[in-house]
């Protein structure tokens, strides 16, 4: 769509409706933003918005706000039931997401990263092996930055975090590389239903070419079903190196894998039946689930043409991202790690995973609809004590009742001060809340920063 002349409704006015309102104006259209907030509440985001023309509608949803519209964006954190995008689809009025929007714009190919847990360190890695081999590569999407901010920087290549709830309104939007880590219940006060999640999910795959790369996880079975008939060329990773008979891969003939061979400590990546060994004994990353990060990563950078030598470079001295299995400190022989971006139980179980001794979680926040049972199987295995917290501290509680000692205590700040007082030598002390942070904090990181704050103290 020619932008010029359009007018467009921006709905949602934070960093993604900031971007989408300065891209719109830029090209000759006119915009018409709303937002639920007030202008109190917005002030940062309208003094970003001061030098261009706005049609200011805050504090409504009425559907007259359609009236004379050619486009709707909507923030990710719109749902679609919401009554502007219900009527704009009734209306047959388009409606697009912002990445849709930056796809259509965008000159340079894009590498997109998506599933449950590992985005964000996954995407970041990817931008290191880019940089690392001389090229100007953009890193965003909601990792933080609107994809929409590198239609202007002449980038070679795009590297973008993608949500579930930024794939809900896309029409044309494919990477030329996508990968899909993982995929366990979250956001079910969203989309309703695992397999609704499952779905938006697999819209990222569903326009590429059948020259362009899916990267899937095939020890995860949920990604492996969503996997099956997808239009791009298949190269999956795992833990084991796959039989040809289970990973034939369509129509292509071709095998394209990779997997961890954990006796030489190497990644092994086989295309074209070719094999390459990528060494693991630096690697900075802590956990399991990192490792299948680290798989992921080195998959799509092989597949772009990264030389190995680069890789090897990056993996060596990539120490991972703030909040995500963080060491923060030892204390009196307890290791502390900071894993406030665990915010769902998928999250939490890799988390669980990468430890050996005995673990006193720290959990709790806001329920975001899951189910908490496949929590009790690692608790009972790894946990030593269980310390809730937050508004969701009794639902976890009823949910794990029997699988480990149990403390309730209000506030993270009594959680990590108990923690320190049963803590013994050897043990470590995780926080890894399996819920959103906003009953007591601005945003997960907020949550990450009072965690250290609080064994500053200790």
């Amino acid at each position: 769509m020619e932008l010029s002349g359009k007018a467009v409704l921006v709905i949602g006015l934070k960093r993604t409706g900031v971007a989408v309102a300065h891209f719109v104006t830029a090209r000759g259209g006119r915009v018409r933003l709303t937002d639920r907030q007030t202008h109190a509440q917005l002030a940062a985001e309208l003094a970003s918005l001061a030098d261009i023309s706005l049609d200011l509608r805050l504090g409504t949803e009425d559907v007259s706000l359609l009236t004379g519209i050619d486009l709707v964006v909507p923030s990710p954190g719109v749902p679609q039931t919401a009554p502007l995008l219900t009527a704009a689809v009734q209306r047959r009025i388009p409606v697009w997401s912002e990445i849709e929007l930056a796809f259509r714009a965008l000159s340079c190919p894009i590498v997109a990263v998506t599933g449950t847990n590992g985005k964000s360190t996954t995407t970041s890695l990817l931008g290191e092996c880019f940089r690392e081999h001389g090229k100007k590569v953009f890193v965003g999407g909601n990792l933080g930055t609107p994809l929409l901010e590198a239609v202007a920087g002449n980038y070679d290549v795009a590297v973008a975090e993608v949500s579930s709830f930024q794939l809900e309104w896309v029409e044309r939007f494919h990477p030329q590389i996508g990968i899909w880590l993982n995929l366990t219940e979250d956001h079910l006060d969203r989309h309703g239903t695992f397999a609704a999640y499952g779905a938006a999910k697999r819209a990222l795959f569903l326009r590429q070419t059948p020259t362009e790369w899916a990267v899937v996880n095939r020890d995860d079975p949920e990604v492996w079903h969503f996997a099956q008939g997808l239009p791009g060329r298949v190269f999956s990773f795992g833990w084991g190196a796959p039989s040809h008979g289970a990973w034939h891969e369509r129509p292509h003939g071709a095998w394209h894998r990779a997997w961890i061979d954990t006796q030489e400590k190497t990644l092994v990546i086989c295309r074209e039946g070719a094999e390459r060994r990528f060494a693991l004994d630096r690697l900075r990353l802590h956990g399991r689930h990192n490792w299948e990060n680290v798989m992921a990563a080195v998959s799509a950078a092989t597949l772009w043409g990264i030389p190995q030598d680069v890789i090897e470079r990056v993996l060596a001295n990539f120490s991972g991202l703030p909040h995500r299995l963080e060491w923060v400190a030892t204390k009196n022989g307890v290791d502390y790690f900071d894993d406030s971006k665990g915010t769902n139980v998928g999250a939490v179980v890799q988390s669980l995973a990468g430890f050996a001794g005995p673990v006193i979680l720290l959990a709790g926040g806001v329920d975001k609809g899951g189910d908490y049972q496949p929590l009790h199987a690692p608790v009972q295995a790894k946990v030593k004590k269980l310390i809730l917290f937050g508004s969701a501290r009794e639902t976890i509680n009823a949910a794990l009742r029997g699988a480990t000692e149990t403390l309730v205590v209000e506030t993270l700040a009594e959680a990590v001060a108990e923690a320190a007082e049963v803590a013994c030598r050897g043990d470590t002390v995780l926080l890894s809340p399996a819920c959103a942070s906003f009953d007591q904090f601005r945003n997960y990181a907020h949550r990450g920063e009072v965690f250290r704050r609080c064994v500053e103290k200790v």
